[in-house]
């Protein structure tokens, strides 16, 4: 098998851009005292992601808004799940299985 050195610096490159927006900021942000309105800010942005995943997901479908009726009652006890462990795999877990119990009984109705 022969390796191409254009295969190789391309795959530097892509190393490099995918690591130096990863390293830069922890390697700053380190070094400094952020204030705690920035941290309290901070601490949003996951919750802010996810909810945009989710509502893309579970509403948007061929780029309009269409809810799929069978994520909206999958979402339902993986939300309750998530309320009351505050687990991530627990979530997810219970998101997929009741999922895949809704797929498998829509499976014999249809």
């Amino acid at each position: 098998m022969e390796v191409r050195w254009s295969f190789l610096w391309m795959l530097l490159g892509a190393s490099l851009v995918t690591f130096i927006p990863r390293v830069l900021p922890l390697v700053v942000l380190s070094r400094i005292r952020l204030p705690d309105w920035v941290l309290r800010w901070l601490n949003h942005i996951p919750i802010a992601v996810m909810s945009a995943l989710l509502a893309q997901e579970l509403l948007i479908s061929n780029g309009s808004f269409s809810p799929s009726p069978t994520g909206l009652i999958a979402a339902l006890p993986a939300f309750a799940v998530a309320y009351f462990t505050r687990s991530l795999l627990a979530t997810v877990m219970t998101g997929i299985v009741v999922m895949a119990l809704l797929r498998y009984i829509l499976s014999f109705t249809l």
